[in-house]
């Protein structure tokens, strides 16, 4: 028997995969397991990148996967769930990764209230998906697992016959003022490790989508006269700066990116990271209190420098969809910034409060003083270029 065993053990195997991905998700959780998969196993003792590259394609040259299986983490978080729905949008099936049983509690609450789209009749599903429909006749193509992001091998299994992920998870503390604590950024960049790791062991998986944030690119010493005044997909946060203000978010993120970046350094799989500014978008007060939190602290010297920018949630869905798909062109990885405004005047940060439910001197309190501080100017070009291109599946 050579490396992938016979092609009857892989086919069979995917074929189980699709029917339990696609049964039952309103009702119970859908499990996957690839520890009597022969051709994963094998995948997996490979020595080195150069064969495991060989192996890989040859495992996707003669065996079906579907190029059009996705796993999104945290896909019911506010960000998460927009994502998933895009997917959806764009004739993607789905698989969204729950950590727990009250994630799963929420996902029920989710679908109860109608948040995930179903497809309609023209949806690009294949024939062998129209069978999974809800009581409305309507197609679903999603479905959930559970892993734990702390488990490398969990996350294989999770990811195992998807063609791309999107790393959407992240920390936050519901117990803590901040909402995002010091020690969350180590699990930030646990997380994160473990995710590429499991990415680049899952043959499958050619593609991820990390989504970290603009705090990773704008908290720096602002009073070194150097400093560019052009802030772009190029730049990065200084760890020592987030330390000392005791921005843990902006930590978190930096750290956890750069983790990323450093793992697919010495993986075969390509590798995307969006920066979207604070997230805005309707029930974002029910949906992100904690990571919204945490995300203003330091808003006010954000306020006064030029960096503070918002990002409305089915923009930045979109933007992680448009990269996925970018990613198979030249010049379609790398890093992207996303906004779409900067808070720059104190109208704009009454409508941005009011919608938090705090108040607005929060913001501007104290914040600007032309005199003694130095203006920033934020770049989303390189983003802006992608998305004005025609997409390839709307």
């Amino acid at each position: 028997m050579g490396i992938m065993g016979t092609s009857e053990i892989l086919k069979a195997d995917l074929e189980e995969f699709r029917r339990l991905l696609l049964q039952g998700c309103t009702t119970s959780t859908t499990y996957y397991s690839s520890k009597n998969n022969p051709a994963c196993q094998e995948f997996e003792k490979l020595p080195n990148r150069e064969i495991r590259d060989m192996r890989r394609d040859e495992m996707l040259d003669d065996h079906e996967i579907d190029e059009k299986l996705v796993c999104v983490t945290s896909g019911i978080s506010f960000l998460g769930l927009a994502i998933v729905n895009r997917l959806l949008d764009y004739g993607y099936t789905v698989r969204i990764l729950i950590e727990n049983q009250d994630d799963l509690e929420k996902l029920r609450e989710i679908e109860e209230f109608d948040e995930i789209r179903n497809n309609d009749s023209n949806s690009n599903a294949s024939d062998s998906r129209s069978s999974n429909s809800d009581s409305f006749g309507r197609v679903r193509n999603w479905g959930v697992v559970m892993a734990k992001l702390n488990e490398v091998e969990s996350l294989c299994d999770a990811f195992q016959g998807c063609c791309g992920v999107f790393h959407t998870s992240a920390f936050a503390d519901p117990a803590g003022i901040s909402g995002y604590s010091k020690s969350m950024a180590d699990l930030e960049v646990k997380a994160s490790q473990n995710v590429m790791e499991a990415c680049s062991k899952t043959a499958s998986v050619r593609k991820c989508v990390f989504t970290s944030s603009l705090l990773a690119c704008v908290w720096r010493d602002n009073n070194l006269n150097d400093l560019p005044q052009l802030l772009d997909h190029s730049c990065w946060s200084d760890e020592s700066v987030c330390r000392e203000k005791k921005l843990w978010l902006a930590l978190g993120k930096t750290m956890a990116e750069k983790a990323a970046w450093k793992k697919a350094e010495h993986s075969d799989v390509k590798l995307a990271t969006i920066c979207p500014g604070f997230i805005t978008g309707p029930e974002l007060c029910r949906r992100n209190p904690t990571s919204s939190i945490a995300y203003l602290k330091g808003a006010q010297e954000m306020y006064a420098v030029g960096t503070l920018a918002s990002s409305d949630v089915s923009k930045v869905a979109e933007a992680h969809v448009r990269v996925y798909e970018a990613m198979g062109k030249i010049g379609g990885r790398g890093r992207y910034i996303c906004f779409d405004h900067v808070i720059d005047s104190e109208e704009q940060v009454v409508k941005l409060t009011t919608q938090m439910g705090i108040p607005a001197n929060r913001i501007t309190s104290n914040a600007r003083n032309t005199d003694s501080v130095s203006r920033f100017r934020l770049s989303n070009r390189k983003l802006s270029r992608l998305m004005s291109r025609r997409s390839i599946c709307c």
